[in-house]
């Protein structure tokens, strides 16, 4: 049982551990883009660390979006639509500071519908769906299937980028469309809702919370926007400030 202000440890655990694999792996690919050193970032195992870690921490925020919901009710609050909007939205304005960013210094290859556009558009589109289980489960699948097929999908025009269906050359630094990632959430979403019903945990678990290497992750895992917004540019700086890399040179500064 977890009291009501309480937080589950391995959910923000398990979040740590995806943060800490998503910064490996941004890493790497920062050391490949900057030609600091030649590593496959697209197959093999650092792209699976990517891939994994993007996995993980998307079907958290599944997870985590009914962990919510079940704490306002057992609390007596209203579960209301504005509540996940706002969150929403304001994940997306930070995912609007990456477009601008990447416009400005990597025109060719603009942020449209990142990981931050994604998660910020999948709590909002995500309301009316908290209170189901296996409905969860089987869309989401169908949403996860789908996103197979639009993957060889083309057109014209690139309006439907958000959906997963893009032109012909597109590129982008960072892109998650909601086919097939939101099939992740809603697989999040069952099963949050069926392993922490009425925000209590459905299984045993022995406590590791005071672990030092899991209070450690916990911690990251609670910080972990601000994590994924600062690490970034924060890596850069490092590189700049060590004079690994020169943006100077490579005419992006």
């Amino acid at each position: 049982m977890c009291g009501v202000h309480s937080r589950f440890w391995e959910i923000d655990a398990l979040r740590g551990i995806a943060i800490f694999f998503m910064v490996l792996f941004h890493f790497f690919y920062d050391m490949v883009f900057f030609g600091v050193f030649h590593v496959d970032v697209w197959s093999g195992p650092v792209f699976y660390i990517g891939r994994s870690a993007a996995i993980l921490f998307i079907f958290l925020v599944g997870v985590s979006l009914t962990l919510s919901r079940s704490r306002s009710k057992i609390s007596g609050l209203q579960v209301s639509f504005s509540k996940y909007l706002k969150r929403g939205f304001h994940i997306i304005l930070w995912g609007m500071v990456f477009t601008l960013t990447s416009w400005v210094l990597f025109p060719d290859k603009v942020i449209v519908f990142g990981v931050l556009h994604f998660i910020g558009t999948a709590i909002i589109l995500s309301y009316p769906l908290l209170k189901y289980h296996f409905p969860n489960l089987i869309g989401g699948l169908i949403v996860l299937f789908s996103g197979g097929l639009m993957k060889n999908l083309s057109v014209d025009s690139p309006w439907l980028i958000w959906l997963g269906i893009t032109p012909p050359y597109f590129q982008s630094l960072d892109y998650f469309p909601l086919s097939p990632w939101f099939g992740v959430i809603m697989l999040g979403i069952f099963t949050g809702n069926v392993m922490y019903p009425d925000y209590h945990r459905k299984y045993y678990l022995p406590d590791f919370s005071d672990h030092r290497v899991i209070s450690a992750l916990e911690l990251i895992g609670k910080r972990s926007l601000f994590i994924y917004i600062i690490h970034q540019p924060l890596m850069v700086v490092l590189l700049c400030v060590t004079g690994i890399v020169d943006l100077n040179s490579m005419g992006i500064w």
